[in-house]
């Protein structure tokens, strides 16, 4: 990570100067003024939709399980899947969004589109748990003798159609917010770099505001007034945050969609198969190749982020010759599905870099998941007593962290960097590889805290039924919330540097792809781990089939995942290091920009 670490400013250089050829234009399509346009003052819009659409989320997906359990009567382990499908669906669309963006709508209009659906979702969920008739009738889950009636046909549907109009508003909106905030700042000059790290924490702790404004105050909401005012507030929320997105309007830089991004890589695959007889160039001829033809200055000459691995795809521009004798070919202009710009294939290469990086924090969001279920259900068989009329929502628990992190960001941002910067020579203190890093090796601690917290309360509840308080379960979420500060913020910030213009929505969208298949990975693991236990326990359930937790082994699961979250890490530090070593900077056609070279240690070393 080390390496990394060195190529940081490069990373940032690139970035600068790729921002600065960049077309950006006002909501009439007119160029952009850049006394007028962008900056924060243009993003503090943007943070206002990522506030409000999260607390609308936060506040039905972190409580979504009591609701699934205890009045549409789905098992727990069921529920717990709902619940980590709806999640890991909402992420999954992420990548649909950035598409629609990049490609077609731009992400101002596709916030604006799929807000109003989430919207529709959130008012049809409020319907139903409003309207007796639409859910199964009343029933006490808990009790040992209940044959409570599962929700299904007409009720189940209208659910399952609420849930996932949220899912697919929700999913194709998260990666605009944080593309279309970014491209606030994607200008060249001195401290872009500086200020576009400064956004990505200003976005989190917009984040944390609306998660604890949601675990507080709505879930409590939900808890005192019923699901469907819950559900009702939540609908509010999004209301509010779709006035904020549009009050913006006439600030905003906005990126044109600039056609399938889809096609460039299928190009790139194309030429490169077609030429896979040509001689591969050597890493020294890169800068040659960049300005052989005319078809390939069409993109702006900068600096290039050179990625010597899989080479066989830098024959893809090249341009073909005759054959024996080397010489050119007389055909003419070559077809774009045979020659592509240095820049379209170096753009492949560095997707395909970021996949083993993408890959190392799917465990880390499948210990969200387990948050967001099992802690949960944890909490529900706690001692939830704060005073002698007050008990505190479960759900409202995963308040704890962010709490925390209401402080912890602005800190961060103000004596963490700084500091960080004087000792590394890296404008944001810390490369984002390095900040992924860090959160994944804490979160494993998350998970060591909820085992032993778990272990004892199962031991208090067999010694004479005693409730242990539910603030016992606090440290697994501080902990888990101090490392999503570096992991989810680090992952952010890495995937949108890594985007050449064009690209940058559908990049940021692979981030929360990567809490989409946690989630699913949660899934499966609980599928898993009851077959082989309940196999392994002559028929008694499993570790997690029963509804109720003394009789289940959550402790054993959380260990579990502990264990896993420790290989991971490791597996981590293989990868980064891999890209680090990956990647140099090749000088196309003479040109050095960016503002943050300036502020940087030469690198020109990989």
């Amino acid at each position: 990570m080390d390496i990394e670490s060195r190529q940081g400013s490069k990373g940032d250089s690139m970035a600068a100067a790729a921002a600065a050829s960049e077309v950006s234009v006002d909501w009439r399509g007119r160029p952009c003024d850049h006394l007028k346009h962008g900056g924060m003052k243009a993003a503090v819009f943007v943070l206002g939709i990522q506030a409000f659409e999260m607390m609308a989320i936060a506040a039905v997906g972190n409580n979504l399980i009591t609701y699934v359990f205890g009045e549409m009567h789905f098992p727990l382990s069921q529920a717990a899947n709902i619940v980590t499908n709806f999640i890991g669906t909402v992420f999954l669309l992420s990548l649909l969004g950035g598409f629609l963006s990049d490609s077609y709508l731009g992400s101002f209009w596709t916030m604006l589109i799929f807000g109003f659906v989430e919207l529709s979702g959130f008012i049809l969920l409020a319907v139903q748990a409003h309207l007796p008739q639409l859910r199964p009738p009343p029933c006490d889950m808990m009790a040992a003798a209940a044959a409570c009636e599962e929700a299904g046909g007409v009720k189940a549907g209208i659910f399952f159609g609420a849930l996932y109009l949220v899912a697919v508003g929700s999913g194709c909106l998260k990666p605009n917010i944080i593309a279309h905030g970014a491209d606030q700042f994607r200008r060249g000059g001195g401290g872009d770099a500086r200020r576009l790290s400064t956004y990505f924490n200003a976005a989190y702790f917009s984040f944390c505001v609306g998660e604890l404004v949601a675990l507080t105050v709505l879930v409590w909401v939900q808890t005192r007034s019923g699901m469907d005012v819950g559900f009702g507030v939540s609908a509010a929320a999004m209301a509010v945050g779709l006035a904020s997105l549009v009050a913006g309007v006439a600030f905003y830089r906005n990126k044109p969609p600039q056609g399938s991004i889809f096609t460039p890589i299928a190009k790139v695959f194309v030429a490169a198969v077609t030429k896979r007889k040509q001689v591969c160039p050597s890493t020294a001829t890169v800068q040659a190749i960049a300005s052989v033809t005319a078809h390939e200055m069409s993109v702006n000459p900068t600096n290039i982020r050179h990625i010597n691995k899989f080479r066989f795809l830098d024959k893809a521009c090249v341009k073909a010759q005759d054959g024996p004798g080397g010489g050119a070919s007389s055909a003419g202009k070559e077809s774009p599905w045979r020659l592509c710009t240095p820049a379209e294939v170096e753009q492949v290469k560095v997707l395909l870099c970021v996949v083993p990086i993408f890959a190392c924090t799917i465990v880390f969001n499948t210990i969200l998941a387990q948050l967001q279920t099992f802690s949960v259900q944890q909490g529900s068989a706690m001692d939830t007593r704060l005073a002698a009329s007050f008990h505190v929502p479960p759900a409202s628990l995963q308040a704890i962290p962010y709490v925390m992190l209401v402080a912890l960001v602005p800190a961060y941002e103000a004596a963490f960097v700084p500091a960080m910067r004087r000792l590394t020579g890296v404008a944001t203190g810390i490369t984002p590889l390095q900040r992924i890093g860090v959160g994944l090796f804490a979160v494993t601690f998350s998970m060591v805290a909820a085992a032993l917290v778990e272990a004892r309360r199962r031991h208090a509840a067999a010694d004479g039924g005693r409730l242990l308080s539910i603030f016992w379960i606090a440290p697994q979420f501080l902990v888990f919330g101090l490392s999503e500060m570096f992991t989810a913020v680090g992952l952010i910030e890495f995937f949108y540097k890594q985007s050449l213009a064009g690209m940058q929505a559908f990049l940021t969208s692979m981030t929360y792809c990567s809490y989409s298949f946690g989630f699913y990975l949660s899934s499966v693991l609980v599928s898993l781990v009851n077959r082989v236990t309940s196999t392994a326990a002559d028929g008694d359930g499993g570790w997690l089939a029963n509804n109720d937790l003394n009789k289940d082994r959550l402790d054993l699961f959380c260990w579990l995942l502990a264990g896993l979250s420790i290989l991971n890490f490791f597996n981590y530090l293989f990868w980064a290091r891999w890209y680090s070593m990956s990647v140099e900077t090749v000088q196309v056609a003479g040109v050095r920009t960016g503002g943050e070279q300036d502020d940087q240690k030469d690198t020109s070393e990989c």
